[in-house]
């Protein structure tokens, strides 16, 4: 902040945007009407660098204070550089909240500042942050009364070791889910692995019933995954008021009218969409066929490379995007094609039109593929209580324990993730094992990609058998949890 003698002026200058410009007005009003004189001189505000724009509210709270200790209102003699101060301002004084404030302190905090001043509404959330002290400003007054050592700011206190336990009460659960075991072991090898699904059958037989369930089995967040998330709802704004962190993996679930856009993310300024949203949780799309060529061809990138890149013409942002992706889908258009008792009315040319919606190198990114047969009277008057996700979800969490301590130190989660280091180091098969996989490979016409989905399987059903070594058996349920893809597209 400069200030010189001359004409009245108040300019901001680095590359503003519009929100930016205006904060002349929001700082003028809020300066004077906490009691403060505003200067009659030339102020020129610089945001550094100045090559790179300047998007949002977030800046009013340090443009603030770096005009009013300027004009000497705050007189403290404390170390700057170690200071952040992130906020919108009104014009009574109020700060304000803004999103994105976890993110921005994450930056600050690797920059060296340790002093953070943070709205009241973004307190819970900025605290998270190892390293830093989070300071909750209601209004302007009181940062100067803080700064001029007259009404100290206490840190907001909270441990992020503490409070990270999910809350499973009040959710679907698996033992509401009648028969479909076979469909059940493949929900819990999936969670275990952190693998893609397809669940296929005809209407009603529990596909979305068993997929809304899924969360319900999936193992808690490490600190880590969660710090994440929570940094990917506060940059979009879906943070609630007053929380701090994101403690139940995501489960996204679009309609199948949802645009390309809106899965990948993007907009005039790039923010996150439902691929990313759903990062380390669940997207679960029903109908698959139904969504436009252009939005499941979109998930092909992320499902490899585990981040997407979105590029506007105002700037160019990349989001992770490691989520489990998990389809439901019919098996034609009427949806009783192969039904044992219902007939289907399709013609065999609609079935494969039906069916060529979905692409062969989407459908090779799907580790699991399992059929969801219809259920018969007995079973669905079985009055025997299924397994609860709680006991399911017991296994799955020792599974991905295991996996953890396999991948200590190398920055992956989940068995699903696995790159070729990982699968010539860990996916070593004896000589029965190996016979097999070939034998399923020449036969099911599997691709590179193929193979390497099936290893992972494995891996996966291993650990929850808690056996070191994959085996022939291990392989075997692999190779029949992918088989559907020959079947519908033959």
């Amino acid at each position: 902040c400069n200030i010189a003698h001359g004409l009245t002026r108040f300019e901001v200058v680095g590359l503003p945007d519009v929100a930016v410009k205006e904060a002349r007005e929001r700082i003028r009003a809020a300066i004077s009407n906490s009691h403060y004189v505003f200067p009659d001189n030339t102020v020129i505000i610089n945001l550094a660098p100045a090559d790179r724009r300047k998007e949002g509210t977030a800046y009013d709270l340090a443009i603030a204070v770096s005009l009013l200790r300027a004009t000497g209102n705050i007189s403290g003699n404390a170390d700057y550089t170690k200071y952040c101060f992130i906020g919108e301002l009104g014009l009574s004084g109020e700060v304000r909240p803004v999103h994105g404030v976890l993110c921005m302190c994450v930056a600050a905090r690797d920059r060296g500042m340790t002093e953070i001043f943070v709205p009241e509404a973004n307190a819970a959330e900025a605290c998270v942050v190892k390293g830093i002290n989070v300071y909750s400003v209601i209004e302007l007054n009181d940062i100067v009364a803080h700064l001029n050592n007259k009404k100290e700011i206490i840190p907001t206190a909270y441990n992020p070791d503490t409070g990270l336990r999910a809350n499973y009460e009040g959710e679907p659960d698996m033992s509401e889910v009648k028969g479909q075991e076979r469909a059940k072991r493949a929900l819990e090898i999936a969670a275990a692995g952190g693998h893609n699904l397809m669940l296929i059958g005809p209407p009603g037989t529990g596909k979305s019933m068993l997929s809304k369930r899924l969360p319900s089995i999936l193992p808690e967040m490490s600190f880590e995954e969660s710090l994440e998330t929570t940094k990917i709802y506060s940059v979009a704004g879906l943070l609630a008021e007053g929380s701090h962190i994101i403690t139940r993996r995501p489960f996204r679930s679009p309609h199948h009218t949802a645009s390309a856009v809106s899965l990948s993310g993007g907009g005039k300024i790039p923010s996150p969409g439902e691929i990313s949203l759903a990062h380390n949780g669940v997207l679960f799309l029903d109908e698959l066929p139904e969504f436009s060529k252009s939005v499941t061809e979109s998930l092909r990138q992320p499902l490899e490379d585990y981040k997407i890149t979105i590029s506007r013409a105002m700037g160019r942002l990349t989001f992770p995007a490691a989520f489990m992706l998990v389809c439901a889908m019919n098996p034609c258009r009427c949806g009783y094609y192969g039904h044992p008792t219902h007939p289907c009315v399709c013609h065999a040319d609609d079935i494969k039109r039906y069916m060529s919606k979905l692409s062969g190198p989407l459908l090779d990114r799907i580790d699991i593929q399992i059929e969801v047969p219809p259920l018969s009277y007995d079973e669905l008057s079985n009055a025997k209580i299924a397994e609860t996700s709680a006991v399911v979800r017991e296994r799955v969490t020792t599974a991905r324990r295991i996996s953890s301590e396999r991948f200590k130190g190398d920055k992956i989660y989940s068995n699903a993730a696995m790159t070729q280091q990982h699968l010539r180091k860990y996916c070593k098969l004896g000589a029965e094992a190996s016979s097999l996989l070939r034998d399923a490979f020449e036969r099911m016409k599997l691709s590179a990609r193929g193979y390497d989905r099936i290893l992972r399987v494995a891996r996966t059903i291993a650990d929850l058998m808690n056996s070191e070594e994959i085996t022939a058996m291990h392989i075997a349920e692999a190779v029949q949890l992918r088989s559907l893809d020959r079947k519908y597209h033959v």
